[in-house]
């Protein structure tokens, strides 16, 4: 159950502390006093949308926080933990900030919380009915929703079963209807494909070949000056009075020096290695003149391999290695290309299959609904009897249709206020106040079949008076044996019935404008039920709010 509800900086709130007790609480005031802004505050804290424009003037941002005993229920339990949230000290804390930009913090029990999770927790605690919903009573469309959350855990699973095979389904049609779309762009792509694949492959290109040709090229372009250079090197090295030559007299001079003066041995050692390594350069560039050969047909041929590396690097890549890479790509793209035959084939198999499952799941779900449309029926035309409609009809039917996500089956609500006219479409029959009545019927019978531990009715009375006021009273009044419920209302007869009562107050103070919440015992309490009999509290009203709290008459009146 609802707790308290704390909020900040709300429309024309600044700042509100709202506790509630167990039962049927009554929110009561003068139009336009506020009430339905504590709605807006719940909605906030359960996780609507929030607009910014609800900041209070002059403010940054609006803050609200409600505090909630939860109920003892596994989807609730399993939503705190997948969250990590454990109740403090048997209470849970849903807060909601809003700021004047338009972001939005969310959190409970302290810790961050997405939106949708806040949401989904906030349907678990709270079932809020707005003025609104009547409207929702019009569009068959949420009949169905009424329907199935009557019929309880049986046809929610196996509705949650038909979304997730008919989601299977669509999206498996949807590939399959690309596959065919994509035929002729297919065949395009296979012959390109292949085509790049193969003009790679037959190059088998080597990575490092570019360098290696390339140095060649210039090898066969420059032979001729090559073997010239390297000839006269060798001959500069090792003719007479060549290089060798010249310091292998050197050498003997020092030999000689040497052995007169032992300190310059050293110099004769290094010019050995000279001599040593001259003979080397020399041999060297021997055979490298000799490897050289003036090969026109090679160089011919060295040139056209580059310029077909140069080509396909122009079409698949800055280098032979990027050019190999997109190789590869082409032949993966190919290869799925080659095997589309074999995916049609599965997607067909698989598009079976989920049509066989999805059929069978909602026939069962039909059946499910077409055995319980009855009763349900049964029971909202039961709680119209008590809501002063002991001659109304409430039928629902179901209706098959193609499938989707929700199953095979339309579901409407036929309604007939009066003996002798025909069940017709709610939306073709029902006033304000029986609309209300249907709607506070469909409610409890929800309550007996689905609790949630908290409801919340806006204006439930709208259209409402006289003995029908009684009767929604008295009903709301049994409801809430079961479950916790906060009511907004402009009839006494329904305030009359509540255990715990709150009127709701707009005080002005020079340019400020607040709003106030008083709890009301005793006297104060007989004050307001007056009010709302006659808008004053005349001694004939005063008399009859007693009544209708089952008060008597104070000594002396």
């Amino acid at each position: 159950m609802l707790h308290a509800l704390h909020i900040e900086n709300l429309a024309i709130i600044d700042r509100l502390e709202v506790n509630f007790e167990a039962g049927l609480n009554a929110l009561t005031g003068e139009t336009g006093a506020g009430k339905s802004i504590l709605i807006d505050a719940l909605s906030l804290a359960l996780g609507e949308r929030a607009d910014p424009t609800l900041i209070r003037a002059g403010a940054d941002k609006l803050r609200v926080n409600a505090v909630f005993e939860p109920p003892d229920d596994p989807e609730l339990r399993t939503l705190l933990d997948e969250l990590g949230v454990e109740p403090e000290e048997g209470l849970l804390y849903l807060s909601r900030e809003v700021q004047a930009g338009g972001r939005s913090l969310a959190r409970i029990n302290g810790q961050p919380t997405p939106l949708n999770t806040l949401k989904a927790i906030g349907e678990r605690l709270v079932d809020l009915h707005g003025q609104h919903e009547h409207q929702s009573l019009l569009k068959p469309s949420s009949h169905l929703e009424f329907l199935d959350r009557w019929l309880g855990e049986p046809a929610l699973s196996l509705r949650a079963q038909v979304r997730e095979t008919v989601q299977a389904l669509r999206t498996a049609e949807r590939d399959l209807q690309e596959l065919t779309e994509r035929e002729r762009e297919r065949e395009q792509m296979l012959d390109l494909y292949r085509f790049q694949v193969d003009e790679i492959r037959k190059a088998n290109l080597q990575p490092g070949e570019e360098e290696q040709l390339e140095t060649e090229e210039r090898r066969l372009t420059h032979a001729e000056k090559l073997i010239a250079l390297a000839g006269g090197a060798y001959d500069a090295l090792m003719n007479e009075s060549g290089a060798y030559d010249q310091a292998a007299n050197a050498s003997r001079n020092l030999s000689e020096i040497a052995r007169i003066d032992p300190s310059v041995a050293e110099w004769g050692d290094m010019l050995e290695g000279a001599l040593a390594q001259i003979e080397e350069v020399a041999r060297n560039l021997r055979a490298y003149a000799e490897s050289i050969e003036y090969d026109p047909a090679r160089l011919e041929e060295v040139i056209a391999r580059i310029e077909l590396i140069k080509r396909l690097k122009r079409k698949y890549g800055d280098t032979i290695d990027a050019v190999l890479r997109y190789a590869e790509d082409a032949e993966a793209k190919l290869h799925a290309l080659e095997t589309q035959t074999e995916r049609r084939e599965a997607l067909e198999a698989q598009i079976a299959d989920l049509q066989a499952s999805a059929t069978t799941l909602c026939e069962r779900l039909s059946a499910l609904r077409q055995s319980g449309a009855q009763r349900f029926a049964e029971t909202v035309q039961a709680c119209l009897r008590d809501l002063a409609m002991e001659r109304a009809v409430f039928l629902v039917e179901v209706r098959p249709k193609p499938m989707d996500t929700s199953g095979a089956d339309s579901v409407e609500f036929l309604f007939s206020a009066n003996p002798g006219e025909p069940p017709r479409p709610l939306s073709k029959i029902a006033s304000g106040g029986e609309m209300s009545r249907v709607m506070l019927a469909l409610k409890t019978a929800l309550a007996d079949a689905a609790p949630v531990p908290t409801l919340v009715f806006d204006e439930i009375d709208a259209g409402l008076g006289g003995r029908t006021a009684h009767a929604v009273g008295e009903k709301l009044a049994e409801l809430a044996q079961h479950c916790q419920i906060l009511c907004i209302t402009h009839l006494a007869q329904i305030a009359s019935r509540a255990t715990h009562h709150l009127a709701i107050e707009k005080l002005t103070d020079g340019d400020a404008t607040r709003v106030q919440i008083r709890p009301l015992e005793g006297e104060a309490r007989v004050q307001e039920i007056a009010r709302m009999l006659t808008g004053e509290p005349t001694e004939t009203a005063l008399q009859h709010a007693r009544e209708l709290l089952g008060n008597p008459t104070p000594r002396g009146k």
